[in-house]
């Protein structure tokens, strides 16, 4: 049995998880702050824990314990009680390893327990305190994505325990939809969950941009859609942020793309956009383009080469995580 650790912050972390525990031959236990998902094998447990933020109207006193950590705010119950029901599910099930996806706090305490610990590797600028503590002490480190993509210089340093499967797509193996013969060239602007600051006047602007495509929005400011699979796999254009599991997502389909970054902790986006731009898989413009700007991108994105796309190696690689966990 394997214990398996989810970040509440987005949906990326959750859908990641369960792209890859599919794959695996023994049981999970989950833990994390989100409600719990539908869709778990049978056998698998989802352990909820308490949230680790101050009260409302609370304010949060030294998070990092000067620098060295991430989140760690003093005098914050949800904090302690969060880290009892971790330990204690350590200490009753005795998990083979527990995978951290992701948490330099939780990243410490398990391998304080005694409990081997693979890292879910993360892009951007990942050289802090904090970050370099949880990595040392991780034995395993599964990088989602290719080496022929990104190779971030601070990831180096830890030489064989760096396991690069690929961009992981929860949508892996699932079929794909037939693309409808019918004449319509489809452009799909994709936001993300985790915070978005896609314009309110984003999807105006790219259908007097492009007029002759046929647009739809998916999150952001638009409806939640929890399956968008049948839109990107059959999108001839896709708008989309840098976030990994979006970036994945439209790898896997190999639809052409506008991507662009938005502000994240620890540049990850950007540092994601610079390497999508260095592989020349699709156009990456820094910020929201005006509206006299589109028609360019758009014209460039269409005629770009879709096959490169297959250097992010999205196809098997929650597969290849998972045999990385096996191991």
């Amino acid at each position: 049995m394997i214990c398996y650790y989810v970040h509440h912050h987005g949906r990326g972390h959750l859908n990641r998880a369960l792209a890859i525990t599919r794959h695996l031959d023994e049981q999970v236990t989950f833990l994390s702050s989100s409600p719990r998902p539908a869709g778990l094998r049978a056998g698998d447990r989802w352990v909820d824990l308490p949230m680790d933020v101050p009260p409302p109207g609370g304010e949060a006193d030294d998070v990092t314990a000067n620098g060295r950590l991430h989140w760690v705010p003093r005098h914050v119950d949800g904090l302690a009680r969060r880290a009892a029901v971790i330990a204690d599910v350590l200490a009753v099930t005795s998990p083979r390893r527990i995978v951290v996806d992701v948490s330099v706090e939780v990243t410490l305490l398990a391998r304080l327990c005694g409990i081997p610990v693979t890292v879910m590797g993360m892009p951007g600028l990942r050289d802090d305190a904090a970050h370099r503590l949880a990595y040392d002490v991780a034995d395993q480190i599964i990088a989602p994505w290719s080496v022929e993509a990104y190779r971030p210089d601070w990831l180096s340093r830890y030489g064989p325990r760096v396991h690069a499967v690929g961009s992981i797509s929860r949508f892996d193996g699932v079929p794909r939809p037939a693309m409808p013969d019918d004449g319509v060239t489809r452009g799909l602007l994709l936001a993300g969950a985790g915070g978005s600051t896609v314009p309110a006047c984003a999807l105006e602007d790219l259908r007097a941009a492009a007029p002759g495509l046929e647009w739809i929005a998916a999150g952001g400011g638009s409806a939640w859609v929890d399956d968008p699979w049948p839109l990107i796999s059959t999108a001839d254009l896709v708008v989309s942020h840098a976030g990994q599991n979006a970036v994945a997502d439209v790898a896997l389909a190999g639809a052409s793309a506008v991507v662009i970054p938005e502000e994240r902790p620890f540049a990850e986006q950007f540092a994601t956009a610079e390497a999508l731009a260095a592989s020349d898989v699709c156009v990456v413009v820094e910020s929201w383009p005006t509206r006299a700007q589109w028609p360019a991108l758009i014209d460039r994105a269409l005629r770009s080469d879709r096959g490169r796309w297959s250097a992010l190696r999205p196809e098997g690689s929650a597969a290849r995580a998972a045999a990385v966990l096996a191991s």
